[in-house]
């Protein structure tokens, strides 16, 4: 284990208890000029321990480690040293697992059997503050998304109690979005079109696009998933 001082590159920890596994994560990221692998351990415990020693930018944790396991390190190194961003890897594709990590404080969630493009996209990503979803777990995390009982408390549905309760909600969280386009990322999230959007809400298509514009401006982000996940992680939206 090792690490370098050259400016400029990203610096990345791997925490996986399988050293076969990390040798090949650390082989695909030096490969590229901007990202540098400093350190690599294979529990959790010592994952804090070099974060704190080495001071990467980017931890990438597996879940599944002995002494410590990955979701419960990444609430700590997040506790810790809150501007190292953490992608978790793992061979878990339920969305659970992704819903836990993402509350701990994690910015990206991959599966092993990601192909090498996807790792360093997903690195660079995080690093520029965006969320990065395995596209095998976002169908999951959509669908699951649809079942919150978030999405039942200012759905279009309830009458007067549910419309009290969703102009409640938006007057006392943090959420930087208004109701309306509360409701729209709620569509947006079940996989609605802006036209299908726009038809519900009985609002035109240009409408809707205004509305979706403003919601990735707001949350800095650049699709609609990454728009729903950061409302996951920021407490806006809740199982």
């Amino acid at each position: 284990m090792g690490f370098t001082t050259e400016q400029n590159k990203v610096r990345i920890l791997i925490a996986d208890d399988h050293q076969l596994l990390r040798e090949g994560v650390k082989r695909i990221i030096n490969m590229e000029k901007d990202l540098e692998v400093v350190g690599e351990c294979g529990d959790g415990i010592q994952a804090l321990e070099l974060c704190n020693t080495l001071q990467p930018d980017v931890v990438i944790m597996d879940i599944n480690m002995p002494v410590e396991n990955g979701v419960v390190a990444t609430q700590k190194l997040k506790d810790f040293f809150p501007d190292i961003k953490v992608i978790i890897l793992s061979i878990h594709d339920d969305e659970s697992y992704v819903f836990e990590t993402l509350r701990k404080g994690a910015s990206g969630y991959l599966l092993k059997d990601m192909e090498a493009e996807s790792l360093i996209n997903a690195i660079r990503s995080v690093v520029a503050g965006h969320a990065y979803i395995h596209p095998k777990v976002t169908g999951k995390l959509v669908n699951q998304l649809r079942r919150m009982k978030y999405f039942d408390m200012v759905g279009l549905e309830g009458g007067a109690e549910a419309k009290e309760e969703r102009l409640r909600f938006s007057h006392n969280s943090n959420s930087p979005l208004t109701r309306r386009e509360v409701e729209v990322l709620r569509l947006m999230a079940e996989g609605k079109s802006n036209k299908s959007i726009g038809e519900i809400l009985f609002i035109s298509e240009k409408t809707v696009k205004n509305h979706v514009s403003s919601i990735l401006q707001k949350m800095e982000v650049d699709d609609r998933t990454q728009a729903v996940i950061i409302a996951i992680k920021n407490g806006w939206v809740t199982l």
